[in-house]
């Protein structure tokens, strides 16, 4: 939507910035010489990252080390915001992933997935909304996943939540039309990050970086549902479409 006002710099808030694609998406802002609030738990890796931005050419760089799950978005995302004197972007890029086996035969798991990728998500969005709904202009963009568009038996708790998020972010998009403001769900497919790490070898993916490309782009422009690379669009437009007898028989 803008790139700031002339003169200035974007400033753009990163909700879980350690993760890999909020990292590789940061960069790309640094490189802008756009002014950063990077926001997850670990403190050390914070500080590493404000150094790197900072080498980038990031015109500033602040961190907070912050459990997004346990803290109140309403009242944090107010500061965090007033710390970086204005906001024009906010990302959201935080999930957890474990294996679909252990969620399932351990309910604590689930609930743990459940309470951070979707009701932390989904409430730290909420909040981005109305702040940015008061200013009148900003994007808001949140990372979800292909695995949202249809439940397999390999992740369908994840995706569960994931489609959620879409959900919730596409009716927000809804809500903002006709005005200067964006809301924007990234999907990616399979990428090579942390989360993935365990991922079974042979198994192509796309690098944090093309989606991140893919993230920063949607904070200006393009549709409400963005997938990353973009060719899952097609892919998922297949898959959403099998009918049910030929999609049970499938190992997708």
């Amino acid at each position: 939507t803008d790139r700031g006002l002339p003169g200035t710099q974007v400033r753009v808030v990163i909700l879980g910035a350690t993760s890999g694609i909020a990292t590789a998406t940061a960069r790309l802002y640094a490189a802008e010489g756009a002014a950063l609030m990077l926001v997850a738990r670990d403190a050390g890796r914070l500080e590493a990252l404000r150094t790197e931005m900072l080498g980038l050419g990031a015109a500033a760089c602040r961190t907070a080390a912050l459990d997004l799950a346990a803290a109140d978005p309403h009242s944090r995302l107010a500061d965090l915001v007033e710390q970086l004197g204005g906001v024009d972007h906010i990302h959201i890029a935080y999930a957890i992933m474990p294996a679909q086996s252990l969620a399932a035969a351990d309910l604590s798991v689930a609930r743990s997935m459940m309470e951070t990728n979707y009701v932390s998500t989904a409430l730290w969005a909420l909040a981005a909304a109305n702040l940015l709904e008061a200013q009148g202009r900003g994007s808001l963009v949140v990372l979800g996943s292909v695995a949202g568009d249809r439940g397999r038996r390999r992740n369908f708790i994840y995706a569960s939540t994931k489609a959620g998020v879409e959900t919730l972010v596409e009716g927000i998009a809804h809500r903002f039309a006709g005005t200067a403001l964006r809301a924007v769900v990234v999907k990616p497919g399979p990428t090579a990050t942390a989360m993935t790490a365990t991922s079974p070898p042979g198994r192509r993916m796309a690098s944090a970086e093309s989606v991140a490309r893919v993230a920063r782009a949607a904070a200006e422009r393009g549709g409400p549902v963005q997938y990353a690379p973009r060719h899952w669009w097609w892919i998922m437009l297949v898959v959403r479409a099998l009918p049910w007898w030929l999609f049970r028989r499938a190992n997708i």
